[in-house]
């Protein structure tokens, strides 16, 4: 079926209604990863996350139509869903159930009926406290704050500055990593403790020299802060990128340049290597870099 809703006003955004009997979190993430391959698309996403009864769903219809939209749904509790099918069809909205297709595929090939249980992705079980744990953990040690706790890290990003060592290790301990992050600064010597590790994933982070400095502009100009200086020079930052890697190198780390990866991609990509890593035996040993 093609569908082309838009607001009562006929201008160009699209409205989608993420209805879940939990937080939502998967439903988010579903529409999030798919609607990076509608560029230019203008979207305005209306989040209904705890819908628990019938009654709830049905007031809920009633602010849906107000912004007519595509439904998209994670309800398993069969008197809820039917209100807001038999509601969808007599307003032509459409709808879709986004994990049935899912569900129903694991459960025959499983041989097993599904619990429709909402929520139960998000138990609090030992794996959720370990995320809780690594969230805590790389926070505080972002930026090479409490280096004296480097041992007690699963991952060791290193680079320079605003090549995306925070937000790489935020994801990273979403994911259950403990990350810490160190800064290369050039002309400051490195934390000596980096150089007896031993048994320790690290891996350094590079990037454009061009891309760079385009960053470190427009963020000084956030801030309003003078532009002039090393810091936004491309030649000192050439130079700086290089030392980075060198030093990564001479202790054989791994590096990888995010340039063109998002974060997701290059948290993706520096698990794969520590995977890798572990599957080696996890001890240090000469890698070769990613050019």
């Amino acid at each position: 079926m093609n569908f082309s809703l838009k607001n009562s006003d006929e201008t160009n955004e699209y409205h989608l209604h993420l209805v879940s009997d939990s937080t939502g979190e998967t439903l988010e993430a579903i529409v999030s990863a798919a609607l990076v391959q509608f560029e230019g698309v203008a979207v305005h996403k209306h989040y209904w996350p705890l819908v628990r009864t019938a009654m709830q769903m049905s007031r809920l219809m009633q602010d849906i139509k107000e912004q007519p939209g595509l439904i998209m749904y994670t309800l398993v509790n069969p008197e809820i869903r039917e209100v807001l099918e038999k509601e969808c069809r007599n307003a032509n909205l459409p709808v879709l159930p986004i994990l049935d297709p899912v569900i129903n595929l694991l459960g025959s090939y499983f041989g097993v009926q599904a619990s429709h249980k909402p929520g139960r992705q998000h138990t609090l079980d030992a794996d959720y406290f370990e995320r809780i744990d690594a969230l805590q953990f790389s926070m505080a040690h972002d930026d090479g704050q409490l280096i004296e706790d480097l041992p007690q890290a699963d991952i060791v990003l290193i680079g320079v500055s605003r090549s995306s060592k925070t937000p790489t290790s935020i994801y990273l301990a979403n994911k259950g990593f403990k990350t810490m992050n160190v800064p290369f600064v050039p002309n400051v010597p490195m934390p000596p403790l980096l150089d007896i590790l031993r048994d320790k994933f690290v891996i350094g982070l590079t990037t454009s020299p061009e891309r760079l400095a385009q960053i470190r502009t427009n963020r000084l100009r956030s801030i309003n802060e003078d532009e002039e200086g090393s810091y936004t020079d491309l030649e000192q930052i050439q130079d700086e990128i290089k030392q980075c890697r060198r030093y990564c190198t001479d202790r054989g780390w791994q590096t990888i340049d995010v340039t063109r990866r998002s974060i997701e991609e290059s948290a993706a990509a520096i698990l794969n290597r520590y995977n890798q890593w572990l599957d080696g035996g996890g001890t240090r040993k000469k890698q070769l870099s990613e050019p």
